[in-house]
């Protein structure tokens, strides 16, 4: 179910409120290009600073626009696991297909509070889960041999894996086997992650590219060597514009393209701020080298 491009979705916002209207014609966007799975209220959809409500409303609205087209996983996760048990509760009670749970970030917890953390989540609720392994960002590192222990509950089907190690591909799934899904977090690794046994990815480029994301994640698992020269011309026409949307801290970058391509305002909240006029001049260069725009 969980495979191809996932897009880690935007929030849209307008004088510091969700932009409900915004946000629908957003959710549309990707259904008509062709994307695979739908990430509301992550990370790029700066769940840091949505209010409680917020985060559910973001979650309920992409479940009713989307009406079951294509999987939705709910960013559910939190430091705190009474929280990520409510979030990920309250996904599932609206009708998600999986949740997103990032490791608990600041806690700095052991393996084995890792382990009890995601059982807590586990125990109570039916969704399937999909780890977020992100240590840059959480400062911890899932190890293989603790998702091998999580991977044995009900509940958990894979990972979204940001450690930008392509070593830890194989180590999973010689560990695992195929059965555990692995969604790489790193647009430009997405080619290599494919290549050694992932399954696809949950974007951030995707946002605003989503056919041409769609389409490399679809050839670059073919097994026709006509597609994956495909899949090789759009990684080669993809790489720059990966590269300028993480020129600073994500999701600044992104909705700024969005503003260009007219698909949402590049309004963040503190304390994330607007990019910078040089970043702004490389994700341009980037779009139009993606053929994104004039």
């Amino acid at each position: 179910m969980f495979k191809g491009s996932n897009v880690a979705l935007i929030t849209p916002f307008k004088n510091n409120q969700l932009d409900i209207d915004c946000y629908i014609k957003l959710i549309h966007f990707h259904l008509k290009n062709g994307t695979n799975g739908l990430v509301p209220a992550g990370t790029t959809g700066e769940s840091p600073t949505l209010s409680h409500k917020e985060h559910e409303k973001v979650i309920e609205l992409c479940i009713n626009e989307v009406k079951g087209k294509i999987p939705i996983i709910a960013g559910t996760g939190s430091n705190s696991t009474e929280e990520a048990i409510s979030l990920t509760k309250h996904a599932e009670n609206v009708g998600a297909d999986g949740a997103l749970v990032v490791t608990p970030y600041y806690n700095k917890p052991t393996q084995e509070g890792l382990y009890q953390h995601y059982k807590a989540i586990n125990d109570n609720t039916s969704i399937p889960i999909i780890i977020y392994n992100i240590p840059s960002r959480c400062v911890i590192d899932m190890s293989v041999d603790t998702m091998a222990r999580l991977f044995e509950l009900k509940n958990i089907v894979g990972v979204k894996d940001a450690t930008g190690d392509p070593k830890r591909i194989e180590q999973t799934i010689n560990k695992l086997g195929n059965d555990f899904i692995q969604l790489t977090g790193e647009d430009g690794f997405a080619f290599d992650f494919n290549k050694r046994g992932g399954v696809g990815i949950i974007s951030v480029t995707a946002n605003i590219a989503p056919k041409l994301c769609s389409d490399f994640q679809r050839f670059s698992k073919s097994k026709l060597k006509e597609e994956i020269i495909e899949a090789e011309k759009i990684d080669k026409i993809l790489q720059p514009l990966h590269k300028s949307l993480f020129l600073e801290s994500n999701p600044a970058p992104v909705k700024f393209a969005a503003k260009i391509l007219g698909l949402c305002d590049d309004e963040v909240r503190l304390p994330l701020v607007k990019i910078k006029k040089e970043t702004q001049e490389k994700i341009k260069e980037a779009l139009s080298l993606a053929n994104l725009i004039n």
